[in-house]
């Protein structure tokens, strides 16, 4: 941790990135559910239990300790409740953990976490909508604008990002188009392109080239363990995301051995 603030400082400061990275997991997994299910607001509105419509309390939502001690049934009527919220919490938690931990305390962690948000929110509607929507990647790249002045050279970096946007969202492109051509069929939508271009904006053309390579490995593991895609359309986006995670923490570590190679 960049950070220096002794062990003891530096464990509770993880442990409040977790709980944080919990916390937010858990109404961006509630608020993912319900836009995909076409509520206009999804916002608003208490959380209830989908099988009896009781109102949770507090005690109902602490972020993975609820789900444990209840074993994952609703304490009025006992319905089993989706491990979904469970897996985000601990996946989001241990992003912001790792996110901290690598870069300390700091408005870079800052924009990396708010980024990290809208990943999580997008993979979770992909997930049950087959669709990424355009706003949350509209916050993603606003939040990449809002945050240039922090860093120490703000053109260069705009400048790597906007490389980093065109080469890597229209190199993906035209491979997409190439290959829809020869098979006759769509083989990569619209929306992920357009969020390989986002991720793009943040690590620049050659971190966008390695998370593409990473997030084609991702995607064809979680193909593999599921047994999705044989035959049927796979949601890209989160092995995007998913992939985007260590290619964020370790890219400029990877690329300069890489090219120490040589």
């Amino acid at each position: 941790m960049p950070n220096d603030f002794g062990p003891l400082l530096t464990a509770y400061l993880l442990f409040l990135a977790f709980a944080l990275g919990a916390c937010l997991a858990s109404f961006l997994t509630c608020l993912a559910g319900r836009a995909a299910a076409g509520e206009k607001r999804p916002w608003r509105g208490r959380s209830h239990c989908e099988s009896c419509g009781r109102t949770l309390t507090p005690l109902d939502l602490i972020p993975v300790v609820s789900y444990l001690a209840l074993r994952g049934r609703c304490r009025t009527c006992g319905a089993k409740i989706g491990a979904t919220c469970l897996v985000t919490e601990c996946l989001l938690g241990a992003v912001f953990v790792t996110v901290v931990w690598r870069f300390g305390l700091g408005l870079q962690t800052l924009e990396l976490l708010l980024l990290a948000c809208v990943l999580l929110y997008l993979s979770l509607v992909d997930l049950a909508t087959m669709e990424l929507p355009g706003v949350p990647m509209l916050i993603g790249a606003a939040g990449f604008l809002a945050f240039l002045p922090a860093h120490p050279a703000p053109l260069r970096r705009l400048l790597l990002g906007l490389a980093g946007a065109v080469a890597i969202g229209g190199g993906v492109l035209a491979v997409s188009l190439i290959a829809d051509k020869v098979m006759g069929r769509e083989t990569m939508g619209g929306g992920d392109i357009k969020l390989l271009a986002l991720l793009g904006l943040y690590l620049g053309p050659g971190g966008g080239l390695l998370l593409v390579i990473v997030a084609c490995f991702t995607g064809l593991a979680a193909a593999a363990l599921t047994g999705v895609g044989r035959g049927r359309e796979f949601p890209f986006g989160p092995a995007i995301a998913l992939a985007a995670w260590p290619t964020l923490l370790f890219s400029q570590q990877v690329l300069g051995w890489y090219l120490g190679l040589f």
